[in-house]
């Protein structure tokens, strides 16, 4: 048994809750098969004065949406001076804003599907439907309606038809103040999650993903046998690598650190789209990380086992 030990936080009061305390579950699990002391921490009102009492040797954020995701709680552990697992508060904060990220990568020469993007006050002050009529002149149909922020496709849909564009709306709203709307790319859907180590950032295999319905939404992904995974996925050699390429660049482009996964839609062109990155992957048994690292030849523990090491070797950041 090692003497280090490290706190896993899960859990929150994000959306994305019961998935997050089901990552933690699963990693806690397999980071004490590799000797280390594992508590799980809730991020919750007695989160701080647990980090100033006990103080860990590291945490490890497997805290989904929200503060987990958009640097909140990576700026309290460096206000903190905790080392930590992961992207830091800024890089969080570049990759939390999906339009922010992906005109970023645009301008980078990353190739990401077209989009605009529309608070909630335009369609009240404009009209709903002259703004929806104008959308669909933009980027046609279908088309992917997503909140700007946030993880687990909660609120998106692909909407195929003009008549559903006011329920589409209206369902994406619940979960944000402002839409992304995304021309669809119907090709092959990846996720790619990128380890840093001492060589520096790569790609795991990807891993494809065929929801039985067609749309990988939140009951595709936390449901078992509603979607067949293929890790590696079956792309031919130059396809795979262009799909690792983009997501190290990505990760890179984004300032991210230690572990990432990102998404990303091949076309029937071969050309890779990307379409947005996580800073905190889930890490349940459905979850596309832990696929990824199977397929590497890795164990879940091992992996974040090395990157706590990282983090407390970085311990000056």
């Amino acid at each position: 048994m090692s003497d280090r030990w490290v706190a896993v936080l899960a859990g929150g009061l994000s959306h994305e809750r019961e998935v997050s305390l089901r990552s933690g579950r699963r990693l806690s699990a397999a980071l004490r098969a590799t000797g280390l002391m594992v508590e799980e921490w809730d991020a919750d009102a007695s989160l701080l004065a647990r980090l100033r009492e006990q103080r860990p040797d590291a945490v490890v954020v497997a805290l989904h949406g929200g503060e987990g995701e958009n640097g909140s709680i990576q700026a309290v552990l460096e206000m903190l001076g905790v080392p930590f697992v992961g992207s830091d508060s800024r890089a969080c904060r570049r990759a939390w804003d999906k339009p922010s990220a992906k005109a970023e990568l645009a301008r980078a020469g990353l190739s990401t599907p077209d989009w605009v993007v529309l608070p909630h006050s335009t369609f009240r002050e404009l009209g709903a439907q002259a703004v929806l009529d104008a959308m669909v002149d933009r980027l046609g149909l279908p088309m992917v309606l997503k909140p700007d922020q946030g993880g687990s496709a909660l609120g998106a849909r692909v909407v195929r038809e003009a008549s559903e564009l006011p329920a589409a709306m209206v369902g994406c709203l619940a979960y944000g103040e402002t839409v992304l709307a995304e021309r669809f790319v119907d090709g092959v859907e990846v996720a790619v999650t990128v380890l840093e180590g001492s060589e520096g950032p790569e790609p795991l295999p990807a891993v494809e993903i065929v929801p039985d319905s067609g749309i990988y939404d939140y009951t595709a992904r936390y449901t078992a046998g509603l979607t067949e995974f293929h890790a590696p996925a079956r792309l031919d050699p130059t396809t795979a690598a262009a799909v690792g390429e983009l997501a190290v660049a990505a990760h890179r482009l984004l300032g991210l650190r230690d572990i990432s996964r990102t998404d990303a839609v091949v076309a029937p062109d071969g050309t890779v789209q990307f379409l947005e990155v996580n800073v905190s992957p889930g890490l349940t048994e459905t979850s596309l990380l832990p696929m990824a690292v199977e397929a590497s030849g890795r164990s879940l523990g091992d992996v974040f086992a090395a990157l706590v090491e990282r983090a407390v070797a970085h311990d000056t950041r």
